[in-house]
Order: structure tokens, then sequence, then C-alpha cells
């Protein structure tokens, strides 16, 4: 029997469960755990080839009979940002976006349940506690951030840190060749605001900052409606069986 190195990430897969995403699919997934010193190593290495992040699992579709699930990432130095996206923009220059080490608060956990409770009351993350969105932010051991969004209160910029209503929070990871967006939400009485397009634009502009070339979206799946927004933003690649592909719509 073969001995396996220490730092050889171990694979393994799950039993079929039924897809969130396209109705009457089944889907899999492959996993290897994202633990100790090479563990931001091996989620830059995982996530150019398709991964994402969950806590401290790296996980891929693995599918039998459906290759749907497509990985997404933006070209940030290259990115054209359309007129639509400029009115989101400008609707937001009101917010105040602050970058923290991923710790988390009661005040998201709220807004975090709010925003559940709202979009997704019946998804896999519907009876999440405050120890397990405790779990989703600090159980890291890669280079993860929370961003908060504050609707701007006066004297913001004069105090350490922006005191108005949370609006949004992004969890990021900060990565060698890009930001990977692992999870966002917001106000849902705010929807007139597009506040997730108005955060993967405000990704965009930190990565553009930060000599960074790519914004990661997770996965985009063709024929289902909740992310079509993905293709928006362009020019992006998409993770085929030749590589990473540039998408043309």
């Amino acid at each position: 029997m073969m001995n396996q190195p220490i730092n050889s990430p171990q694979f393994f897969l799950t039993a079929p469960s039924d897809c969130p995403y396209l109705e009457g699919q089944s889907e899999r997934k492959v996993f290897t755990h994202l633990v100790g010193e090479k563990a931001r190593d091996l989620n830059d290495l995982l996530t150019q080839g398709g991964f994402r992040r969950s806590q401290n699992i790296a996980y891929r579709p693995a599918c039998e009979t459906c290759r749907a699930c497509i990985s997404v990432r933006i070209l940030a130095s290259e990115f054209e940002i359309t007129r639509s996206m400029r009115r989101n923009r400008a609707a937001n220059r009101d917010l105040v976006s602050t970058e923290y080490h991923a710790e988390p608060s009661s005040e998201q956990y709220r807004l975090f349940r709010r925003y559940l409770d709202s979009r997704h009351k019946s998804g896999g993350m519907a009876d999440m506690s405050i120890g397990d969105y405790a779990m989703m932010v600090e159980d890291s051991h890669v280079d993860s951030r929370i961003i908060e969004y504050r609707l701007r209160n006066e004297g913001d910029g004069v105090q350490e840190q922006p005191t108005g209503e949370l609006a949004a929070v992004a969890l990021t990871d900060r990565m060698g060749d890009g930001l990977s967006m692992v999870y966002s939400f917001f106000n849902p009485e705010l929807s007139e605001r597009s506040l997730g397009t108005y955060m993967i634009l405000d990704h965009i502009a930190r990565a553009q900052a930060l000599g960074l070339p790519h914004v990661y979206l997770g996965y985009w799946v063709k024929g289902s409606r909740k992310m079509e927004y993905k293709t928006r933003f362009l020019p992006q690649e998409h993770l085929m069986m030749q590589g990473w592909q540039r998408y043309e719509p």
C-alpha cells in the first residue's frame, strides 16, 4: 500500500442529492479540506481549477450526467462598465464600504437572517444559527475578509469606523490572482438599489486597485434565472474542458 505525502490533499465524493438549480437533476460534489500551512496555496490552485470554498472545505461539482455548472471569473483589468452599471454606482454613492478581517458580528447575522428569510427560505442555509454563521465566517485557513457596506452617516470619514445602517456584507477571499466572492447578502428591503450588482462592481474596483487580474464569481448555470446576472460583467472567462476560455455572449 502506498503512503500518501502529508501535504497531498485527499479528495472525497458526496452522495447524490437534488440539484438546487435545475429541476429534475441531481448533484454530486468532490471536496477536500483546506487546513494547515498549505491552505492558502491550495485554495489558489483549486479556485483556478474551478473549486469553491465553504469554511475549510474546497468543492466543485462532479455530477454524472450534467455539466451545467461553469466557473466564471471577471477580467478585472479589462472590465467595461455599462451605462446601467454606472447608474447603479451613482445610486449607491451614499454607501461606505469597509474591509475587516473575517470576524462575524450579531449585526451581520441579523442582516443575514433577514436576507435568507426573504430570498432563500427553503434553501440549504435556511436553518443556520448564529453559531453556524460565525463558523461560515471564521472557519478559514486562507486570507478571508469581511466587507461591510453601510449607509453613510454624518461624521463618517472622521470617525474610525462608519456607523450607518448595515446594508450589505460580502465574505471574500484574497488570492494570488484575484478576489473570490465566497458569499454575499444584503437588506432585502433595499432591493431597488441592486446591491448584488454594486458589490460585484466594488470588488472589481478593489481588484484593480490591488493589481489583481480576476474576480471569481463562482458558478454560472445556463438556464437558471438566478444565475443570469453573472454573465453581465464583461469581459469574463469560463472554465471549459480546454481551460479558461473567453466568454462570447
